[in-house]
C-alpha cells in the first residue's frame, strides 16, 4: 500500500466499481459550492488555521474531527468497503500525512490559477503561510489541510478510472487452406478448422504470391492480346474510314458525269424533236395554202357560169365552148387532198448504254496494287509455324489476300520445291505445319473485283529451331561447374544456344535461376555452386526465334562426375550401361577387334581413360577393388603414349597393385618408377584425391581412412583418371560423392 502510494499518477490498476462516479467540485462557485459537512462552522476553520500559525499540535478533538470529516466524505461517495476499491483506498495512517489517495492525479496550481482564477478561499489559504515561521514542507501541510477541510480537494487532484488493459491477441501463424483464412495454432486444434488442412503462414504467403504473380502475367499477357487487338481494330476503324471516304468521292464523281451525261441527251433530243415539227408545220402549211387557191378558183367558175345563164343564147352558146374548155382543162387538175405531215410524232428511242456503263462504274474500283511484305519480326516463329505480315497502299481497296510460299531451293539442281497458297482477309496470316530451322520465301497478291494486283517481292522468313537433345552420358560436373553437351536436332546450322538451371531447391514456378546466352557450338562449361542440384534445359535460337526447351537433364554438384571414355577403351574390356563398371575377360583374349588404329585407344596396356570435366580445383573418386586382383588406378594425361603402360612415362601417375600367392605388392608408380612403401592392410575400395591447386595426387584406403600415398607433381595440362586390368576381374568407379572428411582435412 505504501509503495503504490508513491507511483505516478496513472500507472496503477483501477479495480473501483464500473457505477463509481466522481464529481469535479469546481462546477459551482465558492458561495453556491454543496457544503459536504454541514456541521462545520466559520469557528472550526479558525482554530485550524491558529494551531497551523502557531505551529501548534492540535488537539484530540481536532483529530476526531478531522476523522469525522473524512468518514462523512466516505460515506457520501460510497467507498466504505475498501475491498471494493482493491484494498487501495486511503488509510488512516496516509490521511494523517496527507498523501495522495490512489487513482488521484495532482492537479497543476499554476494552470488552474491561470484558466479558472483563485477564489476567495483559495486565496485565505495561500495567505495563512505568509508569516509562518517553518520549512517549506509545514507551508504545504497548511495549505492541503485548509483547502482538504473546506471541500477544496478537488482543485488539486482529480480522480480518474484506468481501464484495464486487454490482453493482446496472438497473431496468426498458421494459415487453413480449406477455410482460405490465416488462423492461430491453438485454434487449429479446438476450432472449426480441427480438421482442416493447414500450412505455415510464410509458405502460405510463398504460395499466394506465387499465384499472385502467375495471374498477374497472365493477366499482363492478356493486356498485350488486348492492346493489340485494339490497335488492330482501330487500323480496321481508320480503313473503313478511308474506303468510305473514297467511295463516296467515287460516287458523287460518277453521279455527276451521269447527270451531264442525261442532260447532255436531253438537249439532243429536244433539238432533233423541234426540227421535225418545224419541218410538219411547213408542209402542211403549203398544203393549206394550195387548198385555198382551188377553193377561189372553184368560186371564181362558179360566179362566171351562173353569169352566162343569164346571157342571150347566141352570147350563152358563145361563152359556154370557152368556159367548157376552161372547166375541163381545171377538172383535169388534180387536188391533193390528202395530209402531206401527219399529226403525230414517232417514238424516240434513247440509248442509254454510255449511261449503263457510267452507272455500271460508279460501283468499279481500281485492282491493289502489289503489297509489301515486312521483313521477319523476332520470336515471330515457332518450331513449326511462323507468322507473316504485309501491307499495302491507303488508296487501295481490297476484298482478299493469296498467300503463297515454298522452302527456299537448295543448291541441288533440277528440284522443284512444292508452293502452296491460302486465301485470308487480314494483312497478317500465322502459317502452320511448316519444317523447322527451315527456310521459307512468300509472296502475297491483292484481290478485289476488279482483278488481281501484281504479285510482291519475295520475301525469306525461317522458322524457329527444333529444341535440341542433351547427352546425358556424356555430362560432366564437379562442386564448381558443369561441361554439358547435346546435339542440335537440326539439319540446318543455328545462330545460338541457351542454357537455363533451375535450383532444385528453387520452385519451378519462380522461373529460371540462370540464364547462359549466345553459346555457339554444342557444349558449354558452366560455372554453379557446390553442394546443389540444378535441371538443365537447352535451348536453341535463329532469326526466327527461339526453340522449346530439351528434355530436362539433373546435375548435382556434390562431388567430381564422369564417366569412362568408349574410344580409350582396349579391346579386351567392356564397359557397363552405365559407363561406371570396367571387366575383362578370359574370352576376349582368344580374338582381336580389327578396327583400324587409334590414337585414343589403348593398344598395349588393357586400360581405359575416364572423361574428367576441364576444371582446376579438387576432384575425388573411389573404386572398388577385389584384394586378389592385378590392377592400376591413377591419373594420365590426355595425349600420354597409348602403346605403354601406366607409370612409365612422365604423363601419368598410378597405383598398381599385383597379387602373388598371398603377397600384395603395391607401387606408385611415375615415370617408371615407385618409391618403397609397405601397404598391411589391403584396400577394398581406393579412394583418389586429385588437387589442382596444391599439385598433388593422393591415395587413400577408403575403409579405415588410411592415407596411402601423396604425388607432389606439378600439373601443367588437365589430366583423367585411368584403370587397367592385368587379370580377368572388373573395377568399380563411385564418383560423384562428396569426398570424407579424413580426405578433405589432408
Amino acid at each position: 500500500m505504501e509503495e503504490e502510494a508513491g507511483e505516478e499518477p496513472g500507472l496503477g490498476r483501477s479495480t473501483a466499481p464500473r457505477d463509481f462516479h466522481f464529481y469535479h467540485m469546481d462546477l459551482y462557485d465558492s458561495e453556491d459550492r454543496l457544503q459536504l459537512f454541514p456541521g462545520e462552522s466559520s469557528r472550526t476553520r479558525r482554530e485550524v488555521t491558529q494551531a497551523e500559525l502557531t505551529n501548534e499540535p492540535r488537539g484530540a478533538g481536532d483529530s476526531k474531527n478531522l476523522q469525522k470529516e473524512v468518514d462523512a466524505l466516505v460515506h457520501l461517495y460510497g467507498l466504505e468497503d475498501e475491498h471494493e476499491l482493491g484494498g487501495e483506498f486511503v488509510d488512516e495512517h496516509r490521511l494523517g500525512t496527507l498523501g495522495y489517495p490512489y487513482g488521484m492525479r495532482r492537479r497543476d496550481p499554476g494552470r488552474e490559477q491561470r484558466d479558472w482564477g483563485l477564489s476567495g478561499e483559495a486565496a485565505e489559504a495561500e495567505d495563512l503561510c505568509y508569516g509562518v515561521q517553518g520549512p517549506p514542507d509545514q507551508c504545504q501541510d497548511l495549505r492541503e489541510a485548509y483547502r482538504y477541510t473546506h471541500g477544496r480537494a478537488s482543485e488539486e487532484y482529480e480522480c480518474y478510472v484506468i481501464p484495464e488493459e486487454e490482453d493482446e491477441e496472438e497473431p496468426a501463424d498458421v494459415f487453413c487452406v480449406t477455410c482460405k483464412t490465416p488462423v492461430r495454432t491453438v485454434e487449429k486444434d479446438f476450432d472449426i478448422h480441427k480438421e482442416h488442412e493447414v500450412t505455415p503462414i510464410n509458405k502460405a504467403l510463398e504460395h499466394a504470391k506465387d499465384e499472385i504473380h502467375k495471374n498477374m502475367c497472365k493477366l499482363e499477357q492478356q493486356i498485350i492480346e488486348m492492346e493489340n487487338f485494339a490497335s488492330h481494330l482501330e487500323e480496321v476503324f481508320i480503313t473503313v474510314e478511308e474506303n468510305f471516304g473514297r467511295q463516296e468521292q467515287n460516287f458523287e464523281c460518277h453521279y455527276n458525269e451521269i447527270l451531264e451525261t442525261l442532260a447532255q441527251k436531253y438537249e439532243e433530243k429536244i433539238q432533233a424533236l423541234g426540227e421535225k415539227k418545224k419541218e410538219k408545220l411547213e408542209a402542211l402549211y403549203g398544203q393549206l395554202v394550195s387548198c385555198g387557191e382551188n377553193l377561189d378558183a372553184c368560186r371564181e367558175l362558179m360566179e362566171t357560169i351562173e353569169e352566162m345563164c343569164h346571157e342571150e343564147k347566141v352570147d350563152f352558146l358563145k361563152d359556154a365552148v370557152a368556159m367548157t374548155d376552161r372547166l375541163g382543162k381545171f377538172l383535169k387538175t388534180k387536188t391533193d387532198v390528202e395530209l402531206s405531215a401527219k399529226p403525230e410524232f414517232e417514238d424516240q428511242t434513247l440509248d442509254f448504254s454510255d449511261v449503263e456503263q457510267l452507272m455500271d462504274s460508279i460501283n468499279t474500283v481500281p485492282a491493289p496494287s502489289a503489297p509489301v511484305i515486312n521483313p521477319q519480326a523476332p520470336n515471330s516463329a515457332t518450331g513449326s509455324s511462323v507468322r507473316v505480315c504485309w501491307s499495302l497502299y491507303s488508296d487501295d481497296t481490297v476484298e482478299s489476300y493469296q498467300l503463297s510460299y515454298r522452302p527456299v531451293q537448295d543448291s541441288s539442281p533440277g528440284k522443284d520445291q512444292a508452293e502452296f497458297t491460302m486465301t485470308v482477309k487480314e494483312t497478317y496470316c500465322s502459317v502452320k505445319n511448316l519444317e523447322p530451322n527451315t527456310q521459307y520465301e512468300f509472296w502475297v497478291i491483292a484481290q478485289n473485283r476488279t482483278g488481281p494486283s501484281p504479285s510482291s517481292e519475295h520475301v525469306v522468313y525461317m522458322t524457329a529451331p527444333s529444341p535440341p537433345s542433351i547427352k546425358t552420358e556424356a555430362i560432366r560436373s564437379c562442386e564448381e561447374a558443369v561441361l554439358i553437351c547435346w546435339e542440335s536436332g537440326n539439319l540446318n546450322p543455328v545462330d545460338s544456344y541457351t542454357v537455363e538451371l533451375i535450383q532444385a531447391e528453387t520452385p519451378e514456378a519462380s522461373g529460371v535461376t540462370e540464364s547462359v546466352v549466345g553459346i555457339p557450338t554444342c557444349e558449354s562449361l558452366i560455372q554453379l555452386q557446390p553442394r546443389h542440384s540444378y535441371t538443365i534445359y537447352v535451348r536453341a535460337l535463329n532469326v526466327g526465334g527461339t526453340s522449346a526447351r530439351s528434355k530436362p537433364a539433373t546435375v548435382h554438384t556434390t562431388g567430381s562426375y564422369f564417366q569412362l571414355n568408349k574410344d580409350t577403351c582396349h579391346p579386351w574390356l567392356t564397359i557397363s550401361e552405365d559407363g561406371f563398371t570396367v571387366v575383362r575377360s578370359e574370352k576376349k583374349r582368344s580374338f582381336r577387334r580389327e578396327l583400324p588404329p587409334s590414337k585414343a585407344q589403348f593398344s598395349r596396356c588393357v586400360a581405359v581413360m575416364g572423361n574428367l570435366i576441364p576444371v582446376r580445383g579438387r576432384h575425388y573418386w573411389e573404386v572398388e577393388v577385389d584384394e586378389h586382383l592385378d590392377y592400376t588406378v591413377g591419373v594420365a594425361c590426355e595425349d600420354v603414349p597409348k602403346q605403354e603402360d601406366l607409370g612409365a612415362n612422365r604423363l601419368s601417375w598410378c597405383m598398381r597393385h599385383t597379387f602373388a600367392s598371398t603377397r600384395h605388392r603395391y607401387e606408385f608408380l611415375h615415370n617408371g618408377t615407385t618409391p618403397d612403401i609397405r601397404i598391411t592392410v589391403a584396400p577394398k575400395k581406393i579412394g583418389v584425391l586429385l588437387d589442382y591447386e596444391d599439385s598433388k595426387l593422393s591415395f587413400f584406403n577408403v575403409d579405415i581412412a588410411q592415407h596411402l600415398y601423396t604425388f607432389s607433381c606439378p600439373l601443367h595440362q588437365f589430366v583423367h583418371p585411368c584403370f587397367s586390368l592385368e587379370k580377368s576381374g572388373g573395377l568399380k568407379i563411385c564418383n560423384g560423392i562428396s569426398a570424407p572428411k579424413h580426405v578433405t582435412f589432408f
